[in-house]
């Protein structure tokens, strides 16, 4: 059996690759390594997929066969998952979604009682055991078998707890939501209108594969054409999960997360909020947010690529806000996960409080040019790139030249063959031709 455990829990095409029966074997597994001995309950949410209920059966099945209760919120964004478990003080939390993928696909992500992600020596526990399952011996019977509690309140906690955190009233405003027929399509447009806002919404009509179908944050295009058209003050389009954001200003320009991090870091560094002025990126954050943050006295510092190693380093320093350029914005005060609709809250609560418009702020930094170009390796070779001395000699060329004002990042791809060259500088024409003449050569070295 190949790895079960991604970046972002298990995913894989529904009922072939994530099958009920391994669902039900990681139900068990979990629910063995995540209660270690205690009663109590865990959480499960699902987005809109068809194969969302084939999986919650067999995923219940096999939590309550370990003697464990479970809280079904039924269809409901990630984000309220992390929250709720901590809510309705659960052992654990999980969500049955594959986020941005397809329709046909599915998976299982896991939180902890806290809301936090697993660690990987977690989820290793967790794969040894489903691959072993027959050391599994554990089967309670009459009344210690768990039981299903359907909570019909879900929703409308989380919307509550949303409108707390935010404490705005959107009258005379109007929005423009693309809910990317996902996990957020009946909450969004519902929270808009109980702070007294006019929403517009497209792609709010699930049908169990048209999540994330030529709309939603991967089609920005659509959410961008609905501002301009609707005249709105602002856009906000979704995955299907809901735990990123891509937002856009009143003009149709992107707002992007390293944009989103700029704006609202600055509201709270004025608010006295900002812990340590200090923001977390990404190694694919791009320049201009480090070279605006040190110019208005904050700093940044930077993780691997992935929501989860971001927050790693906001609880370990303290930090109060990170996020990715892919949209997932970590309010750590808040939660502990991308919360997309909070986070357009977010936008829009500062919006308001600083009388000025979206586009406004979104000006507030401006973009280094960046490329990216991929390099095809061989996939055993794809992360020796730095082993290589003619492409090592090349790299620290490269960063000479740029004399600080630019900068070379390279990073292998977790699923592909590939090794990504993306390069950052003030000249679009000189990156693009340094980073494919970089990619050249790593294809020439390891290809």
């Amino acid at each position: 059996m190949p790895r079960l455990f991604g970046t972002d829990g298990i995913r894989g095409i529904a009922n072939k690759e994530l099958t009920p029966e391994l669902t039900f074997k990681v139900g068990r597994a979990a629910a063995h390594i995540l209660a270690e001995g205690n009663q109590g309950k865990i959480v499960v949410g699902k987005d809109t997929r068809l194969s969302g209920d084939m999986l919650e059966a067999a995923l219940i099945a096999g939590i309550t066969s370990m003697g464990l209760d479970v809280i079904q919120l039924g269809i409901i964004p990630t984000p309220a998952v992390a929250y709720l478990t901590r809510r309705y003080e659960a052992l654990a939390g999980v969500v049955i979604s594959a986020s941005h993928n397809p329709g046909e696909y599915n998976g299982i992500k896991f939180f902890d009682g806290r809301g936090l992600k697993l660690p990987d020596e977690m989820e290793d526990r967790i794969e040894e055991i489903v691959k072993n399952a027959e050391g599994l011996d554990v089967r309670p019977i009459a009344d210690k078998i768990g039981r299903i509690i359907i909570e019909e309140n879900g929703q409308r906690d989380y919307k509550e707890y949303l409108k707390s955190i935010v404490d705005i009233d959107l009258k005379g405003k109007k929005i423009a939501m693309d809910c990317g027929h996902g996990a957020l399509y009946k909450i969004g447009p519902e929270i808009i209108e109980e702070l007294n806002g006019q929403v517009v919404v497209v792609n709010n009509r699930p049908d169990g594969m048209n999540i994330n179908k030529d709309c939603g944050s991967t089609n920005p295009e659509i959410i961008k054409k609905l501002v301009l058209d609707e005249g709105a003050d602002m856009g906000i389009s979704f995955d299907g999960d809901g735990d990123r954001i891509i937002a856009v200003d009143n003009k149709g320009n992107i707002i992007n997360g390293d944009h989103i991090l700029a704006i609202c870091a600055t509201y709270l560094k004025d608010k006295g909020k900002l812990n340590k002025n200090t923001v977390v990126g990404t190694v694919m954050t791009n320049m201009g947010l480090d070279v605006y943050l040190r110019e208005n006295g904050m700093d940044i510092v930077k993780t691997a690529v992935g929501d989860r190693y971001v927050l790693e380093e906001m609880l370990d320093k303290g930090y109060v806000i990170g996020g990715e350029q892919s949209g997932h914005i970590i309010f750590l005060d808040y939660n502990t996960t991308g919360d997309g609709l909070a986070t357009g809250l977010h936008l829009l609560k500062v919006a308001l409080e600083t009388g000025k418009s979206l586009d406004e702020l979104n000006s507030l930094m401006e973009d280094y040019p960046q490329v990216l170009v991929n390099a095809r390796v061989q996939n055993d070779k794809k992360h020796k790139y730095l082993e290589d001395e003619v492409i090592k000699k090349e790299i620290e060329r490269i960063e000479e030249l740029f004399h600080g004002k630019g900068r070379v990042v390279i990073r292998p791809s977790g699923t592909e063959p590939l090794v990504r060259v993306m390069i950052e500088g003030e000249d679009q024409k000189e990156i693009t031709k340094i980073a494919e003449e970089l990619a050249q050569i790593i294809e020439n070295r390891i290809g």
